[in-house]
């Protein structure tokens, strides 16, 4: 890994068992090696699967992580990429009815609201205080959460984590 590398983490919460060999293909596509991923039972889901990768590669690798992945339908996923020198961390939350969601990070992985975003959220709330709340929670990404927390929270039981090297 480069000085200038960033690394991070891809979480498929649930996938159909029968779109495994396409993330893999897919992971495959952009790291251009291998991944061997383990998929363990995703308990809340019949008939869904899940696995948990390490990556490391260029910034910028989480996005076309991201779009890799969101290509596929049916796919409950999170990819996370870490800070690194003059790049920002991020998370890229999707599912089948929302969509993705892209979400910068702090050190702490709290979502950050930038300030145009913020005078976004003033500007279309239009002095409404229902309206603002709404915006924020758009902004913080909450519907993603909401969704994708019953699936994380099965994600205690052991599954393997596999690693992805020099991606992109």
């Amino acid at each position: 890994m480069s000085s200038d590398d960033t690394r991070g983490i891809i979480h498929v919460h649930a996938a159909p068992r029968a779109l495994c060999p396409h993330v893999q293909w897919a992971l495959e596509a952009v790291a251009g090696q291998t991944t061997d991923l383990q998929w363990g039972v995703q308990s809340e889901l019949a008939g869904h699967v899940r696995a948990t990768l390490e990556w490391h590669g260029p910034p910028g690798t989480g996005a076309v992580l991201a779009s890799a992945l969101r290509r596929l339908t049916g796919l409950y996923f999170e990819v996370y990429e870490e800070s690194s020198r003059g790049h920002d961390a991020g998370r890229w939350a999707c599912t089948p009815a929302l969509g993705v969601f892209y979400g910068m990070t702090d050190a702490l992985g709290n979502t950050v609201i930038t300030e145009d975003r913020v005078r976004h959220a003033y500007e279309m709330a239009r002095g409404d205080s229902r309206a603002l709340l709404r915006q924020f929670q758009l902004a913080l990404g909450e519907a993603w959460d909401d969704e994708l927390e019953p699936l994380r929270s099965c994600a205690t039981a052991p599954c393997d984590v596999r690693q992805l090297y020099r991606v992109g």
